[in-house]
């Protein structure tokens, strides 16, 4: 085809070894103009023809026959244009509004005020530049569909990985409004897929990646439409992105149905060839309202990786939830100014306005899209072991950073703290990379207490753990734990906090009050989850303190632990622990006096 044939110039280079004043004669006699030696070549010399076309699918023959035939010059060649590109430069027009990809200098414009000097983005281009892109890994947006047929989205739209679960078909394109109030599952696709260098919108992270639509949001929502939802296509689908979740109203406490939970855990247990499903959620954008993700049950499971919000500075933004089941953030809009997130939007359409943990959630799954690109043995806990372990701390002075028992910095805001795709991929490359032991689940028993709450004040019950020390489930390093609640309040709900503290003294805020939740159902059976004690020896007395701000009446009926984790293995015995201390002395006696009789 023509694009790969080759454009002649009207340059020619050419190796005389007779000195500069045979080349300038060379070049007068044969209409050239002389531009010298090529760098640092002895001999070679660059010529340029004045009356050569510039550019030229043809060669000048003529030309380059008469100068071949001179008897001072013993090589020439005609040049040729060659396709280069600048790394880390793309034609996609959005792309230098693409800051959280590569920050070119606007973090010192609009956080000047801020502790960070740096220039902070997801470091991504150690990856691309390993071209690792997410080739050969398929994520998909759970969402309110995607337009599929957008320019930038529609070469690697895959629809083995979609599905209308609104219409029951096998179409997942968006149902167009006047309002255009679909639009959020293309916002995120573009995201996670958006092609490179092809002048359209912006760049996706994971830009060669296969992406799925599941549309399931514009229609009647119920368990079991999440539940087809969540266990779509496990064995073809790595990475399901969803950004949705209860309401971020300061008052909804809610979560998956039990038919959507199963889904979660079959999804975890048989999904990638049993490696787990990525579930990629995004914590919620009720921080207007105080509302916490505490309260959002899907945020709450260990088989979703929970993705909050930081904004180009570092900060949490106003819109972002806190909890310590946040287990990491990345960008979204917005600092000072109306930066925000540039991707793809309907009609075929751009934008540079989108936001919100929303926004954070789908840039963690292109992520984790290059990172099981570099490593597809992976499995679920992998990830979440590799996160835990590269994170950066972001707003190092906030004052919410403290230092669990096992070394990791963990805050309510941040979780572990900032994405980092360069640390993420040398990680789960690195020649030292073992998948994580099997995982151990120990329960305690439910522990009945009918501990009437202390008006404006707090109380606070026990629990001695063992970590299931004479079971097979032994647990002794800790990675996610849930506090499982029923607590009775006549009123205001949200005038409640809850605190647990571990055996080495962590706290995990697990609620603090929310001033619009006056509900008077109080918590049923509720699931806190936290992943602020990773890495901790469960082994121990564990608190959990219960504070009420109100004076209307409040009991903790009951409570349990539920610890999820890894046994350390057990170590050889020794010759001497198998043989007792008598007969260990008494071996090696004799075996010194053999080794000396030979």
């Amino acid at each position: 085809m023509q694009r790969d044939r080759h454009v002649y110039t009207n340059k020619w280079v050419v190796y005389i070894k007779d000195g500069i004043d045979i080349v300038q004669k060379i070049a007068e006699e044969h209409n050239f103009i002389y531009h010298g030696q090529l760098g640092n070549l002895k001999d070679f010399y660059h010529l340029e023809h004045k009356s050569v076309t510039k550019h030229s699918y043809n060669t000048a023959y003529d030309v380059h026959f008469q100068l071949a035939n001179h008897p001072n010059v013993l090589w020439l060649k005609q040049q040729t244009l060659k396709k280069r590109v600048l790394r880390g430069y793309f034609t996609d027009p959005l792309f230098n509004k693409q800051w959280y990809i590569k920050n070119n200098g606007l973090l010192q414009v609009e956080c000047k005020d801020m502790e960070s000097t740096e220039r902070e983005d997801i470091n991504i281009f150690p990856a691309w530049n390993s071209n690792l892109t997410g080739k050969g890994v398929v994520v998909s947006i759970i969402d309110d569909g995607i337009e599929y047929t957008h320019p930038d989205l529609k070469r690697n739209y895959d629809p083995k990985a979609s599905f209308d679960y609104n219409d029951n078909d096998n179409d997942p394109f968006p149902r167009y409004t006047a309002d255009n109030i679909n639009k959020h599952g293309t916002r995120c696709a573009g995201e996670v897929a958006a092609e490179i260098n092809n002048s359209v919108c912006g760049v996706g992270v994971a830009y060669n990646s296969k992406l799925g639509g599941i549309r399931m949001l514009d229609g009647d929502v119920t368990d079991a439409v999440e539940a087809s939802s969540f266990g779509h296509r496990s064995d073809y689908i790595d990475i399901y992105s969803i950004s949705w979740g209860p309401e971020d109203d300061g008052r909804t406490v809610d979560g998956p149905g039990p038919l959507a939970k199963r889904a979660l855990e079959l999804s975890i247990k048989n999904g990638r060839n049993k490696l787990g499903s990525i579930f990629v959620w995004a914590t919620g954008n009720g921080g207007k309202y105080k509302d916490q993700c505490s309260c959002d049950g899907y945020v709450n499971s260990p088989y979703t990786i929970s993705i909050g919000a930081v904004d180009m500075c570092g900060s949490k933004p106003w819109y972002a939830e806190e909890c310590p089941s946040t287990l990491a953030v990345t960008y979204s809009g917005k600092a000072k100014g109306r930066i925000e997130i540039s991707t793809t939007d309907l009609h075929g359409g751009c934008t540079t306005e989108h936001t919100g943990s929303s926004a954070a959630a789908p840039l963690a799954a292109g992520i984790f899209a290059l990172v099981l690109e570099a490593n597809p043995k992976l499995s679920w806990r992998d990830l979440q072991h590799l996160i835990v372990k590269t994170t950066k701390i972001v707003s190092p002075k906030d004052n919410n950073w403290t230092i669990n028992g096992a070394g990791h910095k963990v805050n309510p805001k941040f979780g572990f703290g900032l994405l980092d795709a360069g640390a993420l991929v040398k990680a789960a490359t690195a020649k030292d990379w073992k998948t994580a032991p099997d995982q151990k689940t120990c329960v305690s028993h439910n522990m009945r207490v009918n501990l009437s709450l202390i008006p404006r004040d707090n109380v606070t019950t026990q629990h001695n753990s063992t970590g299931c020390v004479d079971a097979p489930n032994h647990i002794t390093k800790l990675e996610h734990v849930i506090v499982i609640v029923t607590i009775n309040k006549r009123d205001n709900r949200g005038k409640l906090g809850v605190i647990l503290t571990s055996p080495v003294g962590t706290q995990s805020v697990l609620l603090k009050p929310r001033d619009r939740d006056t509900s008077t159902r109080g918590f049923r059976e509720w699931e806190f989850l936290t992943v602020f004690h990773w890495g901790e020896n469960p082994t121990g007395v564990w608190n959990l303190t219960i504070s009420d701000n109100s004076l209307a009446f409040g009991e903790l009926v009951n409570w349990r632990l539920k610890l999820f984790g890894t046994r350390d293995p057990i170590p050889e015995p020794s010759l001497s622990t198998m043989l007792g201390p008598r007969n260990g002395i008494m071996i090696i006696s004799i075996l010194i006096f053999l080794l000396n009789c030979a």
